[in-house]
């Protein structure tokens, strides 16, 4: 039976393999430390965090995330450490919430390998603090037990490490921080938000909330009630109950999802019995079929991450046990020679084998289930979410009204690589995209030539800007083009062909100082509307659409000004509709040092090669991004332009 702890109460450990699982309503750092009998931690080699994830018979998260595992094998702890302290903190610098009372409370729970839940501990309470100490593991006796904390701290992660004896706690935080600042960079966004129970949130007609990542206001949404996350089960232990039985009927429904696929059509055979349920494209909650859509896409996101999350908690498991097993059999000496090793060594690898079978079973019972479900998704999509080989470009008509994402590529995970995931980015863009030119981007990039590397990024940023034109109304979005060099004449003769640039490519510094100060001067003037609540006082030559910004080659024909300008639009430029589409090769600018990491981190890295650079927000994959191609011999690029620039000359008639 589960143990739920109130703040100070503890609850003895049944067993050392342990999980201890955080789910919150925005993302946290986690992190913990090791500490002797008085708790004292002894230097930063006792601490894990998203820099140090590992340490002995610990290790946490690499990035900040909505929900958390942290592996823990107390045997394993060395011998001096009595107490391992479970730590929470809010991302500095990160646009999201600065303080614990302004999200959910958060949920701890401590779990056995199979998900059985021991003990969990919820935090509310928080208010100012940025930081909190959620729960600790200590032994007493030499028997281990798990105590509810809850101790915050207001002045942060530095102020919660010193309390536990750290020294130059305020260094070792900023250097955590700096970490988790690097993984949220690789980080796709997280999907909106879900009520408490478990539903994702519907967007009412007043508009399209907030977007992945961005938390709402704390005035404008009651707390969320915490939840207690469903754990995941374990392939290799769980009981027959947890698989269904051979011929079964399967269960397409997402956990979280509030309703069932709906039944096939009257006009449609009955199913046989014990037939597989058939999938649906909108199986998902919306109030429209591209919200539906978009939200079944990312259930199928989250699914494909924690089915691989525990096949591969199940794989790790099997060979711990092995590793156990053989320690037993082999401590004593008469085992390690002779047929009684040889029959311990079989038996224990035969166990292995058949416990990573079954959880490959239970994966590949999952991924068909997905597979299956893709199979209908895909042709149902609508042009924003669809590949550039979708028969829906065929038929493309520009839209009256902006769509709610747009597909930048596909993701997949080595366990399935033939299972594509639609990447979406909330439209309007929350922050700029980095097209990475350079060699190191990944191992495909270094078996290009740097000249071919450096035109496939452009025509993928070429690519990507046409598909945004695609999905906004006339005349509501804008393409401008800093070309220093004129090297990407070549790329960029789509866009300037069809004549839906805003002005022909700038050259020169001359040129990349006038688009850039056209545009500084843009954001400033919106900027100030708003903030006196006058928007109606804009210039009546300013262009109120959305406007993006394609830079190649940077930093050439770049000075000190221009870079400083080029940094304020990436930061300040989304919140009122300007956008960068950066085409870069982050050594060309190491002259500028440490002074353009803001830059990098801001903008969403993607690479015109496959690469696995890209993380989920739930587990933390490294998930492989396919940059979308067009068909070979296919002219729908320049199809889809010139009706975009059709219907800017009639206006959308």
């Amino acid at each position: 039976m589960t143990a739920e702890l109130v703040r100070g109460q503890n609850h003895t450990l049944p067993q050392t393999r342990l999980e201890i699982r955080v789910s919150a309503g925005s993302p946290v750092v986690a992190g913990a430390t090791l500490g002797d009998e008085q708790g004292t931690v002894h230097g930063i080699e006792w601490i894990a965090h998203p820099g140090s994830p590992q340490l002995p018979g610990l290790e946490v998260s690499k990035q900040a995330a909505a929900d958390h595992r942290l592996a823990v094998d107390l045997d394993a702890l060395p011998g001096s450490v009595h107490r391992v302290t479970v730590l929470l903190a809010l991302p500095v610098g990160a646009g999201g919430p600065v303080r614990f009372g302004a999200v959910a409370a958060p949920f701890v729970a401590v779990t056995g390998l199979d998900g059985t839940e021991i003990a969990t501990f919820t935090l509310t309470g928080l208010d100012a603090e940025s930081a909190v100490t959620a729960l600790e593991l200590y032994r007493r006796q030499g028997v281990w037990k798990v105590r509810a904390v809850g101790q915050g701290y207001a002045a942060g992660l530095a102020e919660m490490l010193a309390d536990q004896g750290v020294d130059r706690a305020a260094e070792l935080a900023g250097s955590i921080q700096e970490a988790v600042a690097r993984g949220m960079a690789r980080s796709v966004a997280p999907p909106p938000p879900r009520t408490p129970d478990g539903d994702r949130v519907r967007h009412g007609a007043a508009g399209p909330g907030p977007a992945p990542g961005e938390q709402p206001h704390p005035a404008a949404v009651p707390p969320a009630t915490p939840v207690t996350p469903e754990p995941l089960p374990d392939p290799a232990t769980a009981g027959p109950a947890a698989t269904p039985p051979a011929g079964g009927p399967i269960n397409y429904a997402h956990p979280r999802r509030a309703t069932a696929p709906p039944p096939p059509p009257p006009t449609a055979p009955p199913a046989a019995p014990g037939s597989p349920a058939v999938p649906v494209a909108g199986d998902a909650t919306g109030w429209s079929m591209d919200e539906r859509l978009y939200n079944q896409i990312w259930g199928m996101f989250e699914d494909l991450a924690r089915a691989t999350a525990a096949y591969r908690s199940a794989v790790d498991f099997a060979e711990s046990r092995m590793d156990q097993e053989l320690d037993r059999a082999l401590s004593d000496p008469r085992n390690r020679i002779g047929g009684a090793g040889d029959r311990a060594r079989e038996a224990a690898r035969a166990k292995r084998d058949e416990l990573t079978s079954r959880a490959r079973e239970a994966l590949d019972r999952d991924l068909g289930q997905l597979a299956a479900e893709a199979a209908v998704v895909e042709p149902a999509l609508p042009a924003a979410y669809a590949g550039w080989a979708n028969p829906v470009w065929h038929a493309y008509r520009v839209p009256m009204e902006m769509p709610m994402a747009l597909r930048i590529g596909d993701l997949h995970l080595p366990e399935a690589a033939e299972l594509r995931i639609p990447l979406l980015v909330r439209l309007p863009l929350e922050r700029g995209i980095w097209v990475d030119s350079g060699r190191t981007a990944s191992e495909a990039a270094t078996l290009m030539d740097s000249g071919r590397l450096r035109r496939l990024a452009l025509e993928t940023a070429v690519v990507h800007a046409a598909r945004l034109l695609a999905v906004y109304p006339p005349g509501e979005f804008s393409v401008h083009v800093i070309d220093p060099a004129g090297s990407g004449a070549g790329a960029l003769a789509p866009l300037a062909g069809a004549g839906v640039l805003a002005g022909p490519p700038a050259a020169g510094p001359g040129g990349v100082a006038s688009v850039l100060s056209h545009l500084t001067r843009r954001v400033d003037l919106v900027q100030m509307a708003i903030r006196a609540g006058a928007a109606d006082s804009l210039p009546p030559d300013l262009d109120t659409g959305e406007q993006l910004l394609i830079v190649n080659d940077f930093p050439h024909g770049f000075d000190d000004r221009a870079v400083t300008q080029l940094r304020y639009l990436a930061d300040e430029g989304p919140s009122v509709g300007v956008h960068l589409l950066m085409v870069a090769d982050r050594e060309d600018a190491s002259a500028y040092g440490p002074v353009l990491d803001p830059l990098w981190r801001s903008l969403l890295r993607i690479t015109p090669v496959a690469d696995d650079h890209l993380a989920d927000p739930w587990v933390g994959h490294a998930w492989t991004y396919e940059p979308l191609g067009l068909p070979a011999g296919s002219r729908v690029l320049e199809q889809v332009l010139a009706r975009v620039a059709e219907a800017r000359r009639t206006g959308g008639r």
